[in-house]
């Protein structure tokens, strides 16, 4: 019985599951939306590896031409994948054809691509993966970044290892629901409160959560209400479809628990505040959710406040898929960063 109850806390520590989804389509059909077809992502045009500097190996898929004047990257959040940005992939798509291409990949661990050591799950080594998917896919031309979350966390390391990059190759930054540092919460995860008050007791769950994987994930499925109505609560704002929680859940719950806890430590610890600076003089879209919880909007406001030529998006009654949410408020800000290119 013991047992079952700590499985049962560190699955919820990691609000994560696998879905029970007969209960959840009959919420969905309440709200009136009868299939989750609307997630459908693109088929890609082309798909693939990249090998980063340590050997894992990242998935990464394009659309349109690969000699397009203009490529706009995608990063998705932390417990997610390229599907994260599905929204912004078809706006993209819908307003500029074949005259842009998109890259979305998914970052180590997450996803289709390769699981890192565990000394490498770091937000710096997220940078270099970035470095290296530029390299490798987008060698010349101009580029514009858009980043949720971790992902957003991914463009700062990136600024603050290569900043000559900015400005001369990458031409504009979109920033969703991310802070430079002293992240709120565990993403999708723990509550603020609790990880002020507590986090070395989080972050020893966590631990044993690493160390008991097995164990963990066991008790992961007991708890799939639970994860459900942590994902509603703190990804989202009051009024959300359950089809958009449902299709985060599902995302959620397909990164293994360990991969949870061996980015914890970087989450918490990633202070990258210098690096804002570096896009000073570049066109940014920084957009937050003003019900976020995991990187309130008070994040997106400092960041905002030392750039001159960022516009601040701040959507009412959203929370931290604001993205997903309400497209139609936060495409236009990121569309605008290619319309000039």
């Amino acid at each position: 019985m013991r047992r079952g109850i700590i499985a049962g806390a560190l699955a919820a520590v990691a609000a994560t599951g696998a879905v029970a989804v007969d209960q959840r389509v009959r919420r969905v059909r309440r709200t009136g939306v009868a299939t989750l077809d609307m997630f459908a992502a693109p088929q890609p045009d082309r798909a693939g590896f990249v090998r980063a500097d340590d050997g894992v190996q990242l998935y990464y898929e394009e659309d349109g031409p690969a000699d397009a004047p203009m490529t706009v990257v995608l990063l998705h959040g932390f417990c997610q994948n390229r599907d994260d940005l599905l929204f912004q992939r078809r706006a993209l798509i819908d307003r500029f054809g074949g005259r842009v291409r998109i890259v979305g990949f998914d970052l180590r661990s997450h996803g289709k691509s390769q699981r890192s050591d565990p000394e490498h799950a770091s937000i710096e080594q997220l940078g270099a993966d970035l470095l290296t998917i530029l390299e490798t896919l987008v060698p010349t031309g101009p580029v514009v970044l858009i980043g949720h979350s971790m992902g957003g966390m991914t463009i700062f390391a990136l600024a603050d290892s290569h900043p000559e990059l900015f400005g001369a190759r990458i031409t504009g930054v979109g920033l969703i629901g991310t802070s430079t540092g002293k992240v709120a919460a565990l993403s999708l995860g723990v509550p603020a409160g609790l990880a002020r008050l507590s986090d070395p007791v989080v972050a020893f769950a966590l631990r044993g959560a690493h160390s008991r994987v097995a164990f963990v994930e066991r008790g992961r499925a007991r708890v799939t209400d639970v994860a459900w109505s942590f994902v509603r609560r703190l990804a989202f704002g009051p009024d959300v479809d359950p089809a958009l929680v449902e299709f985060i859940t599902q995302m959620i719950g397909a990164t293994p628990v360990d991969v949870i806890a061996e980015f914890y430590p970087a989450l918490m610890s990633n202070e990258k505040q210098a690096a804002v600076t570096v896009l000073a003089d570049l066109p940014v879209a920084i957009v937050c959710g003003a019900d976020d919880l995991i990187t309130p909007v008070e994040h997106s406001r400092a960041i905002a406040d030392q750039l001159p030529l960022a516009e601040l998006v701040v959507v009412p009654d959203t929370g931290h898929q604001v993205h997903m949410e309400r497209p139609e408020l936060v495409n236009p800000a990121l569309l605008r960063l290619v319309t000039p290119a």
